[in-house]
C-alpha cells in the first residue's frame, strides 16, 4: 500500500531524488487468507474492526504527521447535497496546480508500460505502507519487516482519510490493465476491511487514470455513496450464481455485479466484461464496495468528449474529473464558487449528458458485455471438463 501523490514536475529522479528505490527494501507484510469468511458488514457498523484497516489507518495518520502529504486533509470542506440521492461535495482549492500532467494518449485504453516516464519504482520508501498477499495456512496477520520481491504487491494514495494506492506486483511494472487475479486481489483486499465503507476503484486509461502503471485507489469514507443508493434491474444470473444487474435510474449508466459462491467468481465475471471493454478501447471505471460483495462498472466519455470541443462550457470550468469516485456520487471541486452553488441537480446533468456514455451507446455495448460473458463461461467451463477427464 502507498500513499504516493502525483506531484507536476515530479519525474523520477528530478526534483525528488527518487529512482528505482524498491529493490531490497523492507516492508510490513500483511498476509491474508482465501479462506471465506462473515464480515458482518451493516450500515449501522461505524468504527473499524479488522486488524487490516487497523493498521492501514494507522500508518496513513502515521504519514500524515510526518508531512507527506501536499494538503491538509483535515481542511477539506465537505457537504451532503439535499436530494434523492445525497451527493457529497468536496472543495479542495489548488488541487490541479499540483497534480501531475497525464503523460500518454487519452484516446487509448491499453498502452505498453513505459519506465522512461513517471512509475511506482520511483516513489520513496517512505510513501509505501505496507505488503498485501496471500498466507500459506489459512490465517492472517503481521510480518514487521520483508523484502519486496517481483511478485509482492505494496498498495496505495488522499482526497481523504485513508485513502491510499493497492498497486499489485509493484516490480513487474505493469500498465494499467485490469485482469482476474489483479482484481481478485482487489476484492481481498476490500473483505480484509470487513466494513461497508471501505472501497477499491479502478480507473482505466481514457477514463481519469493518471499514471499508466497497474493499480487501484482505496478510499474509506463512513457513508453511503450516491450509486450504491441507485436502484437496480437483474438482467442476467450465470451458472456460477453471479447476478448482473442493471442500474436503472442513476446518471451513469454502468451494470452491478454481485453474488457468487465466492470471489474468484465475481472476479472472473467482472474480468472477463473489464477485458472486453479494454481491448475494444471503451474507457470503463470500477467501484467495489461491501467488502467485496458488490461491483460496479460504470462506463463514461468525458474525456474523449472533452477533446472533441463537445462539453458544455459550464461544465469545463467547473474542472471535474469524473474518475470512479466521482461517478460514484463524490465529486472533488477546486473551486469556492462551485462548492456554494452547485446542487443536486447539477451533477446529475453534468453525469448524465456529459460524463456518461449515451442510452443508446450503453445499450450496445451491453449486449456486446453479456454476449461475451455467455461465450467465454462456456468456454471456461468446457475446459474444466476437458482437465478433469484428463
Amino acid at each position: 500500500m502507498s500513499v504516493y501523490q502525483p506531484t507536476e514536475g515530479q519525474h523520477g529522479e528530478e526534483k525528488s531524488g527518487r529512482n528505482c528505490v524498491l529493490q531490497g527494501i523492507g516492508l510490513p507484510l500483511y498476509y491474508f487468507s482465501k479462506a471465506e469468511k462473515d464480515s458482518g458488514c451493516s450500515s449501522e457498523k461505524i468504527e473499524p474492526q479488522s486488524t487490516f484497516l487497523d493498521r492501514l489507518l494507522k500508518e496513513w495518520d502515521d504519514r500524515k504527521v510526518r508531512g507527506l502529504f501536499h494538503h491538509d486533509v483535515n481542511a477539506y470542506e465537505t457537504k451532503i447535497l439535499s436530494g434523492d440521492y445525497g451527493f457529497i461535495l468536496q472543495l479542495i482549492e489548488g488541487r490541479d496546480l499540483k497534480k501531475r500532467p497525464t503523460e500518454f494518449r487519452i484516446d487509448r485504453v491499453l498502452q505498453p508500460f513505459d519506465g522512461k516516464k513517471f512509475n511506482f519504482t520511483k516513489i520513496a520508501q517512505a510513501e509505501m505502507l505496507f505488503r498485501f498477499e496471500e498466507s500459506e495456512n489459512d490465517e492472517s496477520g503481521f510480518f514487521e519487516n520483508t523484502p519486496i520481491a517481483a511478485s509482492e504487491s505494496p498498495n496505495v494514495s488522499p482526497i481523504g482519510y485513508g485513502h491510499v494506492l493497492l498497486i499489485p506486483r509493484i516490480l513487474d511494472c505493469l500498465p494499467q490493465r485490469l485482469d482476474e487475479q489483479s482484481l481478485l486481489l482487489a476484492l481481498y483486499v476490500a473483505r480484509e476491511a470487513e466494513t461497508p465503507y471501505f472501497r477499491v476503484a479502478y480507473n482505466s486509461l481514457g477514463a481519469f487514470a493518471t499514471i499508466n502503471h497497474l493499480h487501484f485507489q482505496v478510499f474509506y469514507l463512513v457513508g453511503v455513496f450516491p450509486v450504491e443508493k441507485a436502484p437496480t434491474q437483474r438482467i442476467m444470473t450465470l451458472a456460477s450464481g453471479v447476478e448482473i444487474f442493471q442500474l436503472s435510474h442513476y446518471p451513469v449508466r454502468g451494470l452491478v455485479f454481485g453474488g457468487g459462491s465466492n470471489l474468484e467468481d465475481l472476479s472472473i465475471a467482472v474480468s472477463i466484461a473489464c477485458i472486453f471493454l479494454q481491448d475494444n478501447d471503451i474507457p470503463y471505471n470500477v467501484i467495489i464496495s461491501d467488502a467485496g460483495k458488490q461491483i460496479f462498472l460504470l462506463l463514461q466519455c468525458y474525456a474523449e468528449k472533452r477533446t472533441r470541443g463537445e462539453v458544455n462550457q459550464e461544465f469545463l470550468e467547473m474542472q471535474i474529473n469524473p474518475a470512479a469516485w466521482e461517478l460514484g456520487g463524490y465529486m472533488v471541486v477546486k473551486r469556492r464558487k462551485d462548492y456554494q452553488e452547485t446542487s443536486e441537480d447539477t451533477l446529475w446533468r453534468f453525469l448524465d449528458e456529459e460524463a456518461s456514455v449515451s442510452a443508446e451507446r450503453f445499450k450496445e455495448i451491453n449486449d456486446c458485455i453479456l454476449s461475451t460473458l455467455s461465450d467465454k463461461i462456456v468456454e471456461r467451463n468446457m475446459k474444466r471438463e476437458d482437465d478433469h477427464k484428463c
